[in-house]
C-alpha cells in the first residue's frame, strides 16, 4: 500500500513542477507556456486552467504527504528509555583456571 502511494505522491510531484513551469512568468522571460499568439487557449483561459490545474496537483501532493506520514507513524512502534530497563554492565572475564599438576600440559 506504501509502494502504490508513493507512486502515485511522485507521479504528482512531477506534474506539480511541469504544470508550475508551464505557467506564464509576471516577471519576464523564465515562463516556458508563455502566453503568445498561437495556441490552442487564449491567455487568460490557459491562465485559469493551469492555475486550476496546479491548485489540484498541490492538493494531491499535499494529501499524499499527509497520508505517508501517517503510514510511517503508525508502522513505527513507540519506544521509551524508561521501558527498556536497566542494562547489565558486563563483568570482568573470569581468570584461566591455573593447571591442576604443576607439571601438566596446558592444551590437554
Amino acid at each position: 500500500m506504501t509502494t502504490i502511494i508513493l507512486t502515485i505522491h511522485l507521479f504528482l510531484a512531477l506534474a506539480l513542477v511541469i504544470s508550475v513551469l508551464m505557467q506564464r512568468s509576471e516577471g519576464g522571460a523564465l515562463g516556458i507556456g508563455g502566453g503568445g499568439g498561437g495556441g490552442f487557449m487564449t491567455g487568460r483561459g490557459q491562465a485559469n486552467l493551469l492555475t486550476r490545474a496546479t491548485t489540484i496537483l498541490a492538493a494531491a501532493f499535499m494529501a499524499t504527504s499527509l497520508i505517508l506520514a501517517i503510514m510511517a507513524a503508525q508502522s513505527r512502534k513507540p519506544t521509551s528509555v524508561l521501558d527498556q530497563g536497566i542494562s547489565t554492565v558486563p563483568t570482568a572475564p573470569a581468570a584461566p583456571a591455573a593447571p591442576k599438576e604443576p607439571g601438566a600440559p596446558l592444551g590437554r
